[in-house]
């Protein structure tokens, strides 16, 4: 069945009547789009304009709830809690409390979840109570690869820049809600056409690469794998090497798949 807990997933809470506000002034993208039934895609920035974090913002009456990567979710509160100040706010660590669930393909959305909103056919996310929920989590990963959609774990905290995730194609980053964090860098980056390398869909021919291990197109670097699984992965390549016929890493040949949302120069 395509539905699974995600169990890499955590879940920050954000209370207290300031929270929409609060929010908004120091992610990505337009955190007053939130509502019943819809989510969106942010990611917080340090002040240089590398991300951090990235996360799905889900809507509860009384409340936000953050679907992060759940190793990230302590840095989360505590980076969030710096810029408190006198928000009414509250911020805590609600992972031990739900379950993130995703569903693809032809899987019914329950009541609480959201479309996924980077593309139709990713499928849906709920933030859910702990109730009896499949674990397909090989499942939702080689779809998500085959569309071309990071996870957190494709990014690189304080080094990764969003335009190089796709996060403008996958409706990440707003251009017009105002400043928040980092905006400055990520707005240079989209407007002076600086984006150098893109996170791409390939195809795997021999071993799985480990995340890291460098990728090569006539001996020369152009990239490193970052996720895979199965003879599908995602790896940072330079813009040139997008549409080679192959690369090498490791003991693997990579074939680059970019997905028909992914707009890169002529």
């Amino acid at each position: 069945m395509p539905i699974s807990i995600l169990p890499q997933r955590g879940v920050v809470e954000l209370a207290g009547a300031d929270r929409v506000a609060f929010l908004q002034g120091l992610v990505s993208n337009d955190v007053t789009g939130v509502a019943p039934g819809r989510c969106v895609w942010a990611a917080l920035l340090t002040p240089q304009g590398k991300w951090l974090a990235d996360f799905f913002i889900m809507h509860r009456p009384d409340a936000l709830l953050l679907d992060c990567q759940r190793e990230a979710a302590p840095m989360l509160v505590e980076r969030l809690g710096r810029f408190r100040l006198r928000s009414k706010i509250g911020l805590r660590d609600a992972s031990a409390g739900f379950a993130v669930v995703a569903g693809w393909d032809d899987a019914a959305m329950p009541e609480g979840a959201a479309p996924d909103p980077r593309l139709p056919a990713a499928g849906w996310r709920g933030v859910m109570q702990r109730d009896e929920w499949p674990l397909d989590e090989a499942g939702y990963d080689l779809h998500r690869l085959a569309l071309g959609l990071p996870d957190s774990g494709d990014m690189r905290a304080e080094q990764s820049v969003l335009l190089e995730a796709g996060f403008e194609e996958l409706h990440g980053v707003s251009w017009d809600k105002g400043c928040y964090m980092g905006q400055e860098l990520t707005a240079r980056t989209k407007y002076r056409g600086l984006v150098k390398r893109r996170l791409v869909p390939v195809a795997i021919a021999g071993p799985l690469p480990e995340p890291g291990t460098a990728v090569t197109l006539d001996g020369a670097d152009v990239g490193e794998m970052r996720s895979g699984r199965d003879g599908r992965g995602l790896a940072l390549l330079r813009l040139h090497a997008i549409r080679a016929a192959g690369l090498d890493c490791g003991g693997a040949r990579l074939v680059p798949a970019p997905p028909p949302w992914m707009a890169l120069p002529a």
